[in-house]
């Protein structure tokens, strides 16, 4: 009597090695991509800390008045159209945060529509950007703060900006960053 060997099927060393391959190909893909977008957010926030920076510059040079601070607001030619405005003391600081989106908005600075109630412009994290006169790990003065950023984020953007350090240069968080915490807010002075 012969006996008949069947051959067993299965995949060989060289398929599953080119499988695995694959695989780590296609994970390498996704990581890169993602680091990719976080890159482009990180980039995106630093622009709106500029271009932020500058139409504060600019509504100041126009008007003689920081946004939101300014006290003649309710007075100005963009305030009799559709966008109402409040004012703000004029006393040099912009503590009035919530109605800085809103003169700069009606004064065409910025886009958007802010209705000086709330601090609703947002960044591409998610959390809230606001123009502010602020205290932050021992400097004072005019910033743009982001709010709820996770710490790495919140590093990169200083690397951008300044030094990369949280309590100093231009830009001081609220805490030290440590890797996957939230960083409460992150001024950056300028």
């Amino acid at each position: 009597m012969k006996t008949m060997m069947k051959r067993q099927k299965g995949f060989t060393l060289v398929e599953m090695a080119i499988v695995l391959v694959i695989i780590g190909i296609l994970l390498g893909a996704v990581i890169k991509g993602q680091e990719m977008i976080n890159n482009a957010k990180i980039k995106a926030v630093v622009d709106q800390y500029k271009s932020l920076t500058a139409a504060t510059y600019a509504y100041q040079d126009k008007y003689g008045e920081l946004p939101g601070d300014d006290n003649q607001a309710t007075t100005r030619s963009w305030a009799t159209g559709s966008c109402v405005t409040t004012n703000g003391n004029s006393d040099g600081t912009i503590t009035e945060s919530f109605a800085a989106a809103e003169h700069l908005a009606c004064a065409g600075f910025i886009t958007g529509s802010y209705n000086g109630t709330a601090q609703n412009m947002a960044h591409k994290y998610g959390g809230n950007a606001i123009v502010i006169s602020a205290t932050s790990q021992g400097r004072t003065g005019n910033s743009i703060q982001f709010d709820s950023l996770r710490a790495e984020n919140a590093q990169a953007i200083d690397r951008m900006v300044d030094d990369g350090l949280y309590n100093n240069g231009s830009c001081r968080a609220s805490a030290d960053y440590i890797a996957e915490t939230i960083i409460a807010s992150l001024n950056c002075f300028f």
